[in-house]
């Protein structure tokens, strides 16, 4: 069952998934701290390039099925262009300012 964005716990993270979602690369990357990192799969990835290529470029789309962690750790069905959907983990971590300094994602 989806759980509508509006309704996740985490405000970044939910901020996060609308940027996504809504294809919003400004509002997406207001949301970063200016030293974020990423990781897809467990290897660490260029942050721009990456989310270029599977979110913007892509058409990227976020489904939420689950969250846990006070809503930083979600179970996602993500889908774009290049690979179609696909069940995904993600996680956050989330300044004390509430921006997010790092995400990590990765099939599930």
């Amino acid at each position: 069952m989806t759980i509508q964005v509006a309704k996740l716990s985490d405000p970044a993270v939910r901020a996060f998934v609308s940027a996504v979602n809504a294809h919003d690369r400004e509002a997406f990357q207001a949301l970063l701290t200016p030293d974020a990192t990423m990781s897809d799969d467990g290897s660490d990835r260029d942050l721009d390039e990456w989310t270029d290529r599977e979110i913007f470029s892509s058409h990227g789309h976020m489904e939420v099925d689950n969250e846990s962690n006070g809503g930083r750790a979600l179970i996602a069905r993500y889908s774009n262009d290049a690979w179609g959907e696909m069940k995904t983990r993600w996680s956050f971590t989330v300044d004390d300012g509430g921006r997010i300094s790092r995400f990590e994602t990765g099939q599930a």
